[in-house]
């Protein structure tokens, strides 16, 4: 690549491959993009770890993209965006950054019962970005929350409707749908792979609100904004790569369920508080 088609390269990270339902509609709104994605599946779930250590481990994958030549970042996780974004603009303020919020606006704004199912890790609801936007657009309405324990897993592992994973979505949803929800948060980026099975759990009159379309939108306006000045045409051959700070036979093994075209992958290892590229493949 030359360098301004560098300067447009887009950096998205997660915990695993949550975060593939928000490159998935990048690449689907800004096919000519390059993208490179680092699922640190060495920790995941990020949901049950300290903001501290989120923190460490966000600051450490966005110097890792950075040094690959990324020019814009999205934090495809809301556990990390809660524990790090702010921090991440701080330590990185020449570098634009895209984060995951609750859509909770959107649900209060649309919901007709006042009642708001929202589904998210722990550290997400204690983190202060959560409070934030409750507190700016949750008057009025009724928020029941959920942690879902256990879901991450499931879907890391790709099962997005076996019987453990509907038991962990019915659990979450009975209590909700018995109070009157009539609209659910997807609050972390694994739950849109579980969307099917959450509609067909929660019933037609649910709306279900993935918030992928409208972090790629804001994506695309970043980088519009913030790109060298090369556009980027979308008859190009994009560059997708996608890395796992896991076994790469572990990513080749699920990758189809989540990703549904052609990718270059890798394999990152954590030396200290770095990463360092261990092995690439094809996928």
């Amino acid at each position: 690549m030359n360098d301004s088609r560098v300067s447009n390269l887009i950096g998205v990270f997660d915990s695993g491959v949550g975060g593939l339902s928000i490159l998935r509609e990048i690449h689907r709104q800004l096919p000519g993009a390059d993208l490179l994605y680092i699922a640190d599946q060495a920790h995941v779930p990020y949901g049950a770890r300290s903001l501290a250590q989120v923190r460490g481990f966000s600051e450490a994958i966005t110097r890792f993209l950075l040094s690959q030549g990324a020019g814009l970042i999205v934090v495809a996780c809301n556990t990390a965006s809660a524990a790090a974004l702010h921090t991440l603009r701080q330590s990185f303020p020449e570098v634009p950054f895209v984060g995951m919020e609750p859509a909770v606006k959107p649900a209060a704004e649309t919901t007709r019962t006042g009642k708001v199912g929202v589904l998210a890790t722990p550290a997400t609801f204690q983190g202060a970005l959560y409070a934030s936007v409750v507190e700016r657009f949750g008057g009025g309405v009724t928020l029941l929350q959920d942690t879902c324990p256990g879901l991450v897993g499931q879907i890391e592992a790709g099962q997005l409707n076996g019987l453990e994973t509907r038991r962990i979505l019915e659990k979450a949803l009975a209590p909700m749908l018995a109070a009157g929800i009539d609209t659910i948060v997807l609050g972390c980026t694994h739950y849109p792979f579980a969307a099917s099975l959450i509609g067909e759990l929660a019933g037609p009159g649910v709306r279900i609100i993935d918030p992928s379309p409208a972090v790629a939108r804001q994506t695309g306006r970043m980088l519009a904004v913030n790109s060298s000045g090369s556009s980027i045409d979308a008859g190009e051959s994009a560059m997708v790569q996608i890395y796992t700070t896991a076994s790469l036979q572990q990513l080749h093994a699920i990758l189809p369920v989540f990703w549904p075209g052609p990718a270059a992958t890798g394999e990152l290892r954590w030396r200290g508080e770095a990463l360092e590229i261990e092995t690439t493949a094809r996928a």
